[in-house]
């Protein structure tokens, strides 16, 4: 057979075969594989009821039903992060997420010497979904009714005023506003930061940084006085409670990211896709709503938009890092 004909007979296949492909006949090996391809698991390092997880299951609800596949959350709570984190390592499965608040995250550089993961190489952003809503609160038979006469009377009392904080990036920021003002306080640990609120109510602690949904009860029950939000907007469950920037405190200033992460093999066209899914899924005013109800605000964004949250995140705890004299380890 001449060449001539030969490479016609190759050129005619080849075009059979993209016939083919584009009406769907061609061999499951020959097309792109579909995702997913079986079960897809949220690893939440909280346990059940914490913000995360309950932003979590909502948006796993949706997902399944429009992937038709089952969404599994698994709780891994514990060890500051890091027995989920390890968990999501050594899945190495692009069926295996984290979802997750990434305060923890971008604080551990600057807590731990050596760490399992490398968060900007091994945790790839997909979906930003929720911020967790942080607020400030002193007992409610306190005379303190704002932020400056927190500031005020924390430097009436050196050391005597009692403070409970989450750890992480909560407790990091606090600790910006401790040395930005010049005050000095007494921090309370606490194995469990709700147990706290009782403290707080009682006037036993004299002011708490926590999730909103954390002081809720003793808001409602008016044994909490709350004083201002941390994050950069007014939170629409709250309306009438400031910004810490807006009374004056800008030091107490923080986001509480929530969103959806990925392993490290996967690659950025379906972290884009799955991050649009969950987008979509959680702009349904229903799930705001109800995220709302348990102090989250609706903050949906793709894995670019997640990865330029981050990054800003990860300025902030540098910035902080650096005024309180901790280094990277």
């Amino acid at each position: 057979m001449s060449s001539a004909r030969l490479t016609k007979r190759v050129f005619a296949f080849a075009a059979s075969l993209v016939g083919f492909a584009a009406m769907g006949f061609l061999p499951a090996a020959a097309q792109p594989a579909a995702w997913p391809q079986r079960a897809v698991k949220f690893i939440v390092p909280f346990g059940g009821g914490a913000g995360a997880d309950i932003s979590a299951r909502l948006v796993a609800e949706r997902l399944q039903q429009r992937w038709g596949k089952p969404v599994i959350i698994e709780n891994r709570p514990g060890g500051d992060g890091l027995v989920a984190i390890s968990a999501f390592m050594s899945a190495n499965d692009d069926h295996v997420l984290m979802y997750a608040s990434t305060g923890s995250f971008t604080v551990h550089p600057f807590q731990y010497d050596k760490l399992p993961y490398d968060f900007k190489a091994d945790m790839l952003p997909i979906a930003q979904v929720t911020n967790t809503i942080l607020a400030i609160g002193v007992p409610a038979e306190s005379k303190i009714t704002s932020l400056k006469e927190m500031v005020a009377q924390m430097k009436a009392a050196p050391g005597k005023f009692n403070v409970a904080l989450v750890p992480g990036i909560t407790e990091l920021v606090f600790d910006g506003f401790v040395k930005k003002e010049d005050v000095s306080v007494t921090k309370v640990p606490y194995r469990n930061i709700v147990e706290g609120v009782n403290d707080l109510s009682v006037g036993r602690l004299q002011m708490m940084m926590a999730a909103y949904a954390i002081l809720q009860p003793g808001i409602e029950g008016k044994t909490v006085r709350p004083l201002a939000v941390a994050g950069r907007d007014r939170f629409s469950g709250a309306p009438d409670l400031p910004t810490a920037r807006e009374a004056g405190v800008p030091s107490l200033e923080m986001e509480g990211l929530v969103g959806l992460l990925g392993p490290k093999m996967m690659p950025l066209e379906l972290r884009e896709r799955i991050g649009n899914e969950v987008v979509d899924v959680i702009k349904d005013p229903a799930i705001a709503a109800k995220l709302v109800a348990t102090g989250q605000a609706v903050n949906p964004g793709g894995a670019r938009a997640f990865a330029a949250s981050i990054q800003q995140q990860i300025d902030q705890v540098t910035e902080i890092a650096n005024l309180v004299g901790m280094k990277r380890r």
